[in-house]
């Protein structure tokens, strides 16, 4: 167990729904929204070097045991509550889970209480693709999808569907075509939760303000990345392998100049 004693919680209420944060560093809001299957020790890391970089990081705890090492039983448990949890849309299409309407009133509440230009958001797995969605308040700069997996990938239709709505698709595209938002994706080539359709619907929905990031697991990579590699920036940054530090970099750099703070 990680005792993230480090971070101050809070237990914060927003539509009538109570949720713990955990909260910690000075200078621009980063959200940052677990992985599967919850705030694990290496989620807990990644917060920390945002925080380490001149960030404050606000920590959601969405779903899981906060702290808990991940293992095979926990992370089958905690997709299983995630899929019929009526918080998350797991498998319906062209839906926005309605967990997002809440993460949107943190990042207001972030950046009232940090300051600067706007705030980032960063989703991982289950919640990759809801920073996109959270994109639609106006306060969020920055939005990092990495290895966005809902709706789950069943499905050719599923595979290109981005978890959003119509109304939801047509705010956030219209703010990166006015140069309002920055949205960077991030996935392994051969991850099987996230397959190329859905960068390609990215690129597709968001032009120029959409920087993908793929980085190579085919059988014999450079890197020695396994085709089961997923978690660009827990797990796998873990490994000291430079493609995963190399987009952890690019996603600081993006976040230091879009919420004009000096890395």
């Amino acid at each position: 167990m990680d005792p993230l004693t480090d971070f101050s919680a809070e237990e914060m209420t927003f539509d009538g729904s109570a949720k713990r944060v955990f909260w910690a560093g000075d200078g621009p809001a980063v959200v940052v929204m677990t992985e599967m299957p919850g705030i694990t020790p290496s989620v807990a890391d990644f917060a920390r070097r945002l925080v380490h970089r001149g960030f404050s990081v606000a920590l959601p705890d969405l779903f899981g045991e906060a702290g808990r090492e991940p293992s095979g039983g926990y992370i089958a448990g905690s997709v299983i509550k995630g899929c019929v949890s009526k918080e998350f849309v797991a498998f319906a299409t062209q839906k926005t889970s309605p967990v997002v309407r809440w993460v949107r009133q943190l990042a207001v509440e972030a950046h009232r209480r940090c300051g600067g230009t706007g705030v980032g958001v960063v989703g991982m797995c289950f919640t990759g693709g809801f920073a996109l969605a959270v994109a639609v308040e106006p306060i969020v700069d920055v939005a990092v999808l990495s290895q966005p997996s809902l709706p789950l990938p069943l499905g050719a239709k599923r595979r290109a569907d981005l978890g959003l709505n119509t109304a939801d698709r047509q705010a956030v595209a219209a703010r990166a075509d006015a140069g309002q938002l920055c949205a960077i994706g991030l996935r392994f080539t051969q991850d099987p939760m996230v397959r190329p359709e859905r960068f390609e619907a990215l690129r597709e929905l968001l032009g120029e303000a959409f920087i993908g990031v793929e980085i190579d697991s085919s059988k014999g990579n450079p890197d020695g990345f396994s085709a089961k590699a997923h978690s660009v920036l827990t797990e796998e940054y873990t490994q000291h392998r430079s493609p995963t530090h190399d987009a952890y970099e690019l996603v600081v750099r993006h976040l230091s100049e879009r919420l004009g703070q000096v890395p």
